[in-house]
């Protein structure tokens, strides 16, 4: 690994080894997605408590003040919306080129296994990491599943995990589970949990971070149930708490509470 690439990865992966990222990138299929119709108002209050924002490179250059200096993981695959035939018939919408411009720390993209366009995404796999790996620039993939969520199951995301890494993915993004070692222990690369749609409760949310990263995740990638969530910045900070403070769930729903109450003091850090 050299120098650069060693960069990029020391700013998504904190000195912990455990990250928080924040993705706002669900516009891409999703259209103005609640609580994202305004990305910027959305993602400026919660800057302090993630590691890095993953977005596309339209959000990245209309909303994102270039005077930050939070990592981007720029999402680079699409080509299909909630009103098309199928979301697995993705593409690569962002070249190489553009990923430098726009100084990305990481690139993300979807691969869809199991699905008509398995072959296809995981090519887009191949070939991207082949252009990343000469800028030095990391590639995230992400397990994605469609719209079929029954498929979340440890069995079918190890499998889906081990074989991005095995096609040359630095970090995967894939859904909790029961089992979830399995998914780890199967897979070479560090794995980061996936939100999914918002839950019923904030505890729920909770104990599968925290059972995630008991069971070899280094962190989370996490939207909308951030976002989404009445009380944004508390649910930031309590998902921060577990994945850099080591706190139980909890641990974490008593600091939710304390801030949403008013009984924490909301500062500029964490």
């Amino acid at each position: 690994m050299d120098w650069g690439m060693k960069n990029r990865m020391a700013q998504l992966i904190q000195p912990d080894g455990h990250c928080l990222f924040m993705p706002i990138d669900h516009g891409y299929f999703q259209g103005p997605t609640s609580k994202l119709e305004r990305p910027w108002e959305t993602v400026k209050p919660l800057l302090p408590y993630c590691d890095a924002v993953f977005c596309t490179r339209g959000v990245l250059r209309s909303v994102i003040d270039p005077a930050s200096t939070k990592p981007i993981i720029l999402r680079v695959s699409g080509g299909t919306s909630m009103v098309g035939k199928d979301l697995a018939n993705e593409g690569i919408t962002t070249s190489i080129k553009e990923a430098v411009r726009l100084n990305a720390s990481a690139l993300g993209m979807s691969v869809f296994i199991g699905s008509d366009y398995e072959h296809q995404t995981l090519l887009n796999l191949g070939r991207l990491v082949d252009e990343a790996e000469e800028h030095g620039i990391p590639v995230m993939a992400v397990t994605a599943v469609g719209r079929e969520l029954e498929k979340r199951d440890a069995r079918y995301l190890g499998l889906c995990c081990r074989i991005a890494a095995e096609l040359g993915a630095r970090v995967v993004k894939t859904y909790w589970c029961e089992n979830f070692e399995k998914v780890t222990n199967g897979c070479p690369v560090p794995v980061v949990i996936a939100g999914g749609p918002k839950t019923d409760s904030e505890l729920e949310v909770l104990k599968f971070v925290h059972d995630g990263m008991q069971k070899g995740a280094i962190g989370v990638n996490l939207g909308r149930n951030i976002w989404q969530n009445p009380h944004p910045v508390a649910m930031a900070k309590a998902i921060w708490a577990i994945i850099h403070e080591n706190a139980t769930a909890q641990e974490a729903h008593e600091v939710y509470n304390e801030i949403k109450s008013g009984r924490r003091p909301v500062t500029s850090g964490v």
